[in-house]
């Protein structure tokens, strides 16, 4: 028998990612459209919470203004990055040069280079994680395919946002006993209380890590000190890697730019300070206690959803995969697997 349950779950999965990888055209779109529903709704929660002495904003007033708020960032950041993917695919190959020279004026640089062509060989430039055209079109293509796909994802928002009044009454019809309603609000309760308190610390820390971090590349004098900023704050929402590649990107660009290794020295511990005292300080104080997944689950779930989804499911899965874990935690049965997926078996700020 549970040879036949293993067999069954390992197909079970085996389909799930099939489906995934082959449907990537329409559930992508749905997925970012779930993202910003439950975005739209947690920002009017917001809105709702505003009074004027008795006077409170009505609920149909908090959810425009929400979805307008939405889409005018959404139209800022939009313009925003498209004309910067301009300016910048004009002067990547003069970083590229930029960088190949100061490789080139290492030691032992004659073991990268083949000496009959005087092109790199071997790990460095072979691999494309140094190609910084490369990595920008990557990036634009994604951009694109994001943008492309606005409509599909404006009209599933839609269809989500007149299907959300039905919940209540779905959950009545599921639960026939009130008193095991009552346990089942119970429940969802506190876990979209967890939900809220991760996504609203997580969306505080992550703005000031990116305000601090442009602020200091002003200074510093690094080209598109604002197109990093708005990187390293989406890249605050994937733990631990996340803040590592926010760290490291900044100084390559730097070491790029610029002539000798001051500025790239500068941005790499500027940009670092921030991303530790941040990371490691104020977001553990603020959630009441560290919450971390453990570090090799992070890697996997990143080459996984990478290599399913590329770099949009690379920045949803980690926050989804947070969302499911708190979801594990409040219940006894599922708890364990909670434990397992943290990195130290403390589930966090969850409350019992």
């Amino acid at each position: 028998m549970k040879t036949l349950n293993f067999t069954a779950s390992a197909i079970l999965v085996i389909a799930v990612f099939y489906i995934l990888i082959v449907g990537e055209a329409l559930l992508l779109p749905l997925v970012v459209a779930i993202t910003l529903w439950y975005l739209i709704n947690l920002l009017a929660s917001g809105f709702a919470r505003i009074s004027l002495g008795s006077l409170t904003i009505p609920s149909p007033l908090c959810l425009l203004a929400s979805v307008l708020t939405f889409v005018a960032l959404g139209w800022g950041v939009v313009n925003f990055i498209g004309s910067s993917i301009i300016e910048i695919s004009e002067v990547t190959p003069a970083y590229q040069a930029n960088i190949e020279a100061r490789i080139r004026s290492m030691p032992f640089s004659e073991y990268l280079i083949d000496q009959e062509t005087g092109n790199f060989s071997g790990f460095l430039l072979d691999s494309s994680w140094l190609d910084l055209p490369a990595i920008f079109t990557s990036l634009a293509s994604t951009f694109t395919s994001m943008v492309t796909s606005g409509g599909t994802i404006f009209i599933y928002i839609i269809f989500l946002m007149l299907e959300q009044g039905n919940i209540d009454k779905k959950i009545s019809s599921l639960v026939q006993s009130e008193e095991k309603e009552k346990k089942v609000r119970s429940i969802l309760k506190k876990i979209g209380d967890d939900i809220r308190k991760y996504i609203s610390i997580k969306m505080f820390t992550s703005s000031l890590t990116g305000i601090l971090s442009y602020t200091f590349l002003v200074i510093v004098g690094v080209d598109f000190a604002a197109v990093w900023g708005l990187l390293i704050f989406m890249l605050n929402f994937i733990p631990t890697v996340g803040s590592i590649i926010a760290t490291i990107f900044p100084a390559v660009i730097a070491l790029a730019q610029f002539e000798g290794y001051t500025e790239f020295v500068l941005v790499l511990v500027g940009i670092g300070a921030f991303q530790m005292a941040i990371g490691n300080f104020l977001e553990p104080k603020m959630m009441g206690t560290s919450f971390n997944l453990s570090p090799l689950l992070i890697l996997l779930n990143l080459g996984l959803w990478w290599f399913i989804w590329g770099v949009i499911g690379m920045f949803l899965c980690v926050p989804f995969l947070i969302i499911i874990f708190i979801v594990l935690a409040h219940f006894p049965q599922t708890r364990p697997i909670a434990v397992m997926l943290s990195s130290d078996g403390n589930v966090g700020f969850i409350e019992d």
